[in-house]
């Protein structure tokens, strides 16, 4: 048994983010009590992960950054391009391994932060606070209790939703033997990949220096693949599209992210929150977390760090939650092309605001000018479609 001030539950970044933030000392001037709980090293263990997000130059974590770059590029369905540096961001990538060596050099300095590997069983509320019950990687059973506690692990069940599909993709990290990459660009998005029949997939380009470069295939679509299918989608991608020649693959990585408008519960007790992709952070229509974690646990630290019940906020507005069901409903119906939609906006619409929209910081009057350069009737009958829709519960 433990007492603390607040248990967090997951040590990805959400529960990273936190427990970083929490390293500051009180209103009081005291060091709070955390525990962080990770899965002890094994099955359980997340893989390597990339996080990517946008901002200025000077971010708290510049200092472990894989890559940045200034300049950014779309490619159209035909192989037109549409490239721009949106300042005053950069668009930064972040290895999991870097993020975490950068977090526990910060928590090594902290007396009053401790590391458990537990495999969770239950979080719940007890009188008083929050208990969380597991066992460690030798079985024996742990209780930890805290005046709060964040859970950060995804739940089995997404939340009853009109719309869910998936993001799911597969990245190989490449070497080639002559220069293939231009290392001050990357490709957010390149749609010369062949479209599926629901949905849309495409290219993702991110180069570390002139001959390597993380190369991902990415689909959004109502169901993964199977792995045999990511991997041809990568070799015609690296062979027919970016004429790669010959290369070695040094490091994979795979994934899946719910895009879904369901609302999911930031607040599920008195002293227990869910946090990061489990409270919502994921922006709906684009899939990306990373950036909006950052905001969630600021305000989360702000809250506990003055002695303010720390409840998670919403980590996106009403307003943009609802331009995201529309739009997750019109690519799902096939209204909407996905591809033609999204290379549109980038050759019609300032790349520094339109990043803004898709990070969900932009604001009303430039929501609407985002608005006006989409297909409007097909979005106004979606509009007029979605109350009328049910919302059902899917698995993760």
């Amino acid at each position: 048994m433990q007492d603390a001030d607040a248990v967090i539950v997951g040590a990805g970044a959400a529960g990273l983010s936190l427990a970083h933030r929490l390293c500051a000392p009180a209103a009081d001037g005291r060091p709070l009590r955390v525990v962080l709980v990770g899965a002890p090293r094994g099955p359980l263990t997340p893989p390597e992960r990339t996080w990517c997000y946008w901002e200025a130059p000077g971010g708290a974590f510049d200092q472990a950054l894989t890559a940045s770059w200034e300049r950014l590029r779309v490619h159209g369905p035909g192989g037109e391009a549409t490239a721009g540096r949106p300042e005053p961001f950069r668009y930064k990538m972040l290895r999991s391994r870097d993020f975490e060596a950068l977090v526990a050099a910060r928590l090594a300095g902290q007396e009053a932060v401790v590391r458990a590997e537990v495999t969770v069983e239950s979080v719940r509320d007890v009188t008083g606070g929050a208990e969380v019950r597991g066992r460690d990687a030798a079985g024996r059973p742990v209780t930890l209790r805290a005046r709060w506690a964040f859970d950060s692990r995804p739940a089995g069940l997404l939340p009853p939703a009109r719309t869910t599909l998936q993001q799911h993709f597969r990245g190989w990290f490449v070497r080639t033997r002559r220069p293939a990459f231009d290392p001050t660009t990357a490709d957010l998005m390149d749609f010369r990949t062949p479209q599926p029949g629901h949905g849309l997939s495409f290219g993702y380009v991110l180069p570390l220096n002139d001959c390597a470069a993380l190369v991902e295939y990415t689909e959004f679509s109502r169901r993964t693949m199977a792995t045999a299918d990511y991997e041809r989608a990568l070799r015609h991608y690296t062979g027919q599209v970016l004429r790669l020649g010959a290369f070695r693959v040094t490091a994979v990585e795979q994934g899946a992210i719910p895009m879904t408008d369901g609302r999911f519960p930031r607040r599920v007790g008195r002293s227990v929150f869910r946090i990061g992709t489990a409270g919502g952070a994921t922006r709906p229509s684009t899939g990306y977390t990373f950036a909006s974690v950052q905001r969630q646990t600021a305000q989360i630290a702000a809250a506990l760090l003055a002695g303010r019940p720390p409840v998670p906020p919403p980590p996106h507005t009403a307003w943009h939650r609802a331009m995201d069901a529309v739009l997750l409903r019109a690519l799902d119906s096939g209204r909407v092309d996905g591809a033609e939609f999204f290379t549109a906006l980038f050759r019609t619409v300032p790349m520094e605001r339109l990043l803004r929209f898709l990070d969900g910081r932009s604001r009303l009057w430039e929501d609407v000018s985002i608005g006006l350069r989409t297909p409007v009737l097909p979005m106004l009958r979606t509009v007029a479609e979605l109350p009328l829709l049910p919302r059902r519960t899917t698995a993760r």
